[in-house]
Formats: structure tokens, sequence, C-alpha cells
């Protein structure tokens, strides 16, 4: 099984759904409308593909994007031809939901919840989407680009000590 030949099955049987694909390091990457990506990893699974084991899921955040600020990517992968697959699905800051994939694979759940904690992403039909990592009451998404990496007020640390 070839990326071409993957690709070319995902653009025929969802022509209106591929926003664009390259392949970094040689593994297909397909960026896929957000409302779309559930069939879409439904018929990969389903069909003659057989590309049944998802991998990992995450999150990403563009913030210099307003677009596509948030992201969710998923690997997906056959074991028995060792291809695998990276799909990507990106939405506005104000429209942060997805559909779980929990009814699709059972690992999904872990996953859309370790992804729903950092990220702020709700995934519309999962059975308990709740923080998995951090407190409950932390009140922010952990991941998201919107904080400075240092505390500008401390005089205890030199830049030039990081090599800055």
């Amino acid at each position: 099984m070839t990326n071409e030949f993957v690709l070319e099955a995902i653009t025929r049987e969802f022509p209106e759904s591929v926003l664009l694909s390259s392949e970094p390091y040689g593994m297909l990457t397909v960026e896929i409308k957000k409302d779309d990506i559930k069939k879409v990893i439904h018929y990969l699974k389903d069909s003659s593909l057989e590309i049944n084991f998802l991998t990992d899921i995450c999150g990403i955040h563009y913030p210099e994007h307003p677009a596509q600020e948030i992201g969710v990517v998923y690997h997906l992968h056959n074991m028995m031809t060792n291809f695998r697959i990276r799909l990507k699905a990106f939405m506005t800051r104000e429209d942060t939901e997805i559909d779980s994939l929990t009814d699709l694979y059972a690992g999904a759940n872990w996953m859309e919840r370790e992804t729903f904690d950092f990220y702020g992403i709700k995934f519309k039909g999962h059975p308990d989407l709740r923080p998995i990592l951090n407190m409950e009451d932390l009140g922010y998404h952990p991941m998201l680009k919107e904080y400075k990496l240092e505390d500008g007020t401390r005089t205890d640390k030199n830049d030039a000590m990081f090599g800055r």
C-alpha cells in the first residue's frame, strides 16, 4: 500500500473533504474538514484499506492562524502492511468541538480526554469527557500557547545562562 494509493482512495470517496495533503518524512498527512473527519476515519477503518489501529490523538495550537488556531491530529496504522497515516482537522478558537471516535476505537476514550484536558477541545459524543491528568478545578488548558514560558519578574535567572 502506497501513500498515493491511499490518498487517491480518500479523495475519490470524499472529494470535498480533503483540504491539503503532504508527505513529511514519508508519512502521508492529510488535512480533512472538521465535520468530515469521523466519516473519513470510519472509511479508512472499515474499507479494504484496513487502517484499523488508532495510534494517537493529540491537539495542536497555532495562535498566529486565527482561522485554524486549534487542531486535532490523528495517527492511524494498518498493522498488516505497516502503513501509517496522519490526519489533521482544524477549527477556530470559538468552535473547539469535534466528533468523538470512542464508538470506533475504545482507545480513543483516554486520548480524547487528554486532548480535552490540555487543549480544551470538546469531543461530541464522548461518554465521560473530563480532565484526566490535571485537577478538575485548574481553570485553564496548559498546552495552549497563551502564557509566557518564563516569569519576566524573576531576577535570579539570566538568559545568557541558557544560550539566549
